[in-house]
């Protein structure tokens, strides 16, 4: 190689490697199979497996060799030169783009703060710092309208494979969001006093969150609420107005659902089947679209959050005769219906079966005339 480029190469090296963060026996190897690339170009039809490359990481200086023989052309350096170029810059890309997927893996789960960059197709493009993050349509939320040059912040999903290798998968749908910016809000949440249990969202338009704090003293709804809620309102902005509410888990289930059909009030709970988690809120009448929300929303968020099958309905159109009816749109029957059930089976049991019906068939025509002749 020219002795420019001998003078030059170590520092070079360093500082390629320190500004993209690569390690720089990687580069080292990437040389040596761009110079075996270009040896084969100009000297092809030789076994390159039985050939090595040494590279004077000071100088830059390369030998080829062959079976330990020295095989380097004259002024090969100078001859493969651009075609080395080309295959060191794309290795460096790419070992560049894996230290960043590689960093960026780890993150997951965290959130990140990006600019939009373009739209491509139906996905977004996102200038997330070292690399690019791509928002695919799920991850993002209908009612927001995004432009480019917008700053947002996004929720690191994953790291997935796609035509274009791996990239990095952001999102603003996913509920993670929600709880990384609490986290980010509420130093309760960050120190881990207050612990958020459940998150059931319908992004863009509102989210339910249940927390709970096993330290006395620390009230779990009032840390992320924050004075004058200043705590949630934050986390709002950053939503886009995203409406939240923030309920205390509770591990009695009764409790625990009466409070997630909040904001409807004085809701009686009944456990219709603990094993399959189905139960029965009785709300007063002038709580009723509260508790079922707009098209059912806040009622399929409190079951999202749960986990619990619910059964709404007003306590005035309530009684006890339709208790069975209830129980079997929830899918349980109640024990006088089992006894019924039980008692009809045994019936059947006792029933004897009919037995099998034996089909006669005509004589035959030559039985009937042996009878005639008789």
């Amino acid at each position: 190689m020219p002795a420019i480029q001998r003078s030059e190469f170590a520092l070079a090296l360093n500082q390629v490697c320190s500004e993209r963060g690569v390690n720089p026996e990687v580069v080292l190897e990437t040389i040596r199979a761009a110079i075996l690339a270009a040896y084969k170009k100009d000297y092809g039809g030789q076994d390159l497996e039985l050939m090595s490359v040494e590279i004077n990481a000071d100088t830059g200086e390369a030998k080829i060799f062959k079976e330990k023989k020295d095989v380097t052309p004259p002024g090969f350096g100078r001859i493969a030169a651009q075609t080395a170029k080309q295959v060191i810059l794309q290795r460096i890309r790419e070992a560049e783009k894996a230290a960043v997927i590689a960093d960026y893996s780890v993150r997951v789960g965290t959130l990140v703060n990006g600019m939009i960059l373009r739209f491509d197709g139906p996905n977004i493009r996102v200038d997330i710092g070292k690399t690019e993050g791509l928002m695919p349509p799920q991850d993002q939320v209908q009612a927001e309208r995004y432009r480019i040059n917008q700053r947002l912040v996004f929720y690191i999903e994953g790291v997935r494979e796609t035509h274009r290798g791996q990239e990095v998968i952001v999102s603003r749908a996913h509920s993670g969001l929600v709880e990384g910016l609490f986290r980010r809000e509420v130093p309760e949440v960050a120190s881990g006093a207050v612990e958020v249990k459940t998150i059931a969202r319908e992004a863009g338009n509102r989210t339910k969150i249940s927390v709970f704090s096993s330290q006395s003293g620390v009230d779990p709804v009032g840390s992320c609420v924050g004075q004058k809620g200043v705590r949630v309102q934050a986390v709002i902005n950053e939503l886009n107005n995203e409406k939240i509410d923030i309920i205390q888990w509770n591990e009695d289930p009764v409790k625990y659902i009466s409070s997630a059909l909040s904001p409807a009030k004085d809701i009686d709970v009944q456990i219709i089947s603990e094993k399959k988690q189905i139960a029965l809120a009785l709300v007063p009448d002038d709580q009723l679209s509260l508790a079922i929300g707009k098209e059912g929303q806040n009622a399929r968020l409190a079951v999202k959050l749960t986990g619990w099958k619910i059964k709404i309905k007003g306590k005035n159109e309530w009684n006890e005769g339709d208790k069975e009816q209830v129980m079997k749109e929830l899918g349980e029957e109640t024990g006088e219906a089992k006894k019924e059930t039980k008692k009809t089976e045994k019936t059947t049991e006792k029933t004897p079966t009919s037995p099998p019906v034996r089909r006669i068939r005509g004589a035959s025509k030559k039985t009937k005339a042996k009878k005639e002749k008789a």
